[in-house]
């Protein structure tokens, strides 16, 4: 699409500009957002960045209860009434505190949330002109970017590549790491050869135990009379866990709550929703949080009552929930990121999750990098428009003029 031809309009109305083959449109409000539901999960369905974190369902759900002052600003290619792409964005307010004193761009559902593997969203038969479709258009509106828990193997390193070559600078930095186990292959009885002697050992151990000791049931919620109040004994538990040990931020505030309570419900209805309580003697010792998404279970959150802390109640529960994932056919069980120690002992593979900071050319972009150079080096953390740690791939092969990791 030429970049000539891209036109803004002012929000809220849906911005258009015109081209021989593609459109772009701009939602800013919650209505136009709605609107996309069902295009936007057509399009999911066809894109190498499909992930529970970028369904409707979950950036709807984040964006209502908890976008604070963000603006919507949610980017989509069209070719006729075909939706080809989307970048699923936010534009944010300037930050005084944080040396940002500009309006930004970010991805919906990245902080506290929890969200992995974001990206925009294009379809693999028109990557190459739907990704120059958002290039387009975000050479218009030369805001910053600032895109968070990346996979390396995303669309954006194309995205950075065409930017790059027009000027934009970036800084590209790793910020976690996620464990996961590949299950393929694998039984249950396979899998557990697989461990540590030792860990392997120790859960055999606690579950026997548990079972001479009580009547253990694993209890998944399969109904929606059953989900709000599992719910309620996981963030409970959860908070028991962590009250000993300076509290816990992950499941907290009433918007986060409201942000569980909303997208579980829509989990559940399709399918996704993995909720798993552990009693034993009928009351609830452990709970346990994830989603089953195409062929991955991904653990999300538990919780236990330390009363049962010395029978590993948690440790067995995770167990139990990778034995479920085999059973039901899952070929992987990613325990999205964070390196705590108890998840090396399950998992033997991991992923880099990058961050990315695109500055548009112009005194602008070049004060907003230095700024945020500024910041870094008051962290004492890698800083320049260079890339960190094992980003560095990408900045040597976007130099080269390849587009790293991708296929």
């Amino acid at each position: 699409m030429s970049d000539a031809t891209t036109q803004l309009r002012p929000a809220p109305r849906i911005g258009r500009s015109e081209a021989p083959a593609l459109r772009i449109e701009v939602a800013a409000t919650s209505a136009q957002l709605e609107r996309l539901r069902l295009p936007w999960e057509a399009l999911l369905r066809q894109s190498p960045s499909d992930t529970i974190f970028l369904t409707w369902e979950w950036v709807s759900s984040w964006w209502k209860h908890l976008h604070a002052d963000h603006q919507l600003h949610v980017i989509s290619v069209w070719d006729g009434e075909e939706l080809v792409a989307i970048a699923p964005l936010i534009r944010r307010r300037p930050i005084l505190g944080r040396l940002f004193p500009f309006r930004s761009l970010g991805f919906m559902g990245a902080g506290g949330v929890g969200s992995e593997y974001l990206d925009v969203i294009v379809t693999r038969a028109r990557e190459e002109e739907a990704v120059a479709a958002l290039v387009g258009r975000l050479r218009e509106e030369r805001l910053v970017l600032e895109l968070n828990y990346v996979r390396p193997t995303a669309s954006i390193p194309r995205l950075v590549s065409s930017l790059r070559g027009r000027g934009w600078r970036f800084v590209a930095e790793q910020t976690a790491i996620s464990p996961f186990i590949d299950l393929s292959g694998h039984t249950w009885e396979s899998y557990l050869g697989s461990l540590g002697s030792e860990h392997r050992y120790q859960f055999r151990r606690k579950l026997r135990n548990l079972e001479r000791r009580f009547q253990v049931e694993l209890v998944r919620v399969h109904d929606d009379r059953d989900r709000g109040a599992a719910l309620k004994v996981l963030v409970d538990l959860h908070q028991l866990r962590w009250a000993g040990r300076g509290g816990s931020n992950a499941l907290h505030a009433p918007p986060l709550l409201a942000f569980h309570e909303e997208f579980s419900r829509h989990a559940l209805e399709r399918g996704w929703l993995r909720l798993y309580l552990l009693r034993l003697d009928g009351l609830p010792a452990a709970a346990l949080y994830g989603f089953r998404y195409r062929d991955t279970f991904l653990f999300y959150q538990s919780g236990f009552d330390p009363t049962y802390s010395s029978h590993s109640v948690g440790m067995v529960l995770m167990g139990l929930a990778i034995r479920e994932a085999l059973q039901e056919g899952a070929s992987e069980f990613d325990l999205l990121r964070g390196e705590e120690a108890y998840k090396a002992h399950w998992a033997r593979g991991s992923r880099r999750m990058l961050r990315w900071e695109i500055y548009p050319p112009g005194w602008r972009g070049s004060l907003c990098r230095e700024l945020r150079r500024l910041r870094r080096s008051r962290r004492q953390a890698p800083v320049g428009g260079q890339a960190t740690g094992n980003a560095r791939d990408w900045r040597r092969g976007l130099e080269a003029g390849r587009v790293p990791g991708a296929t």
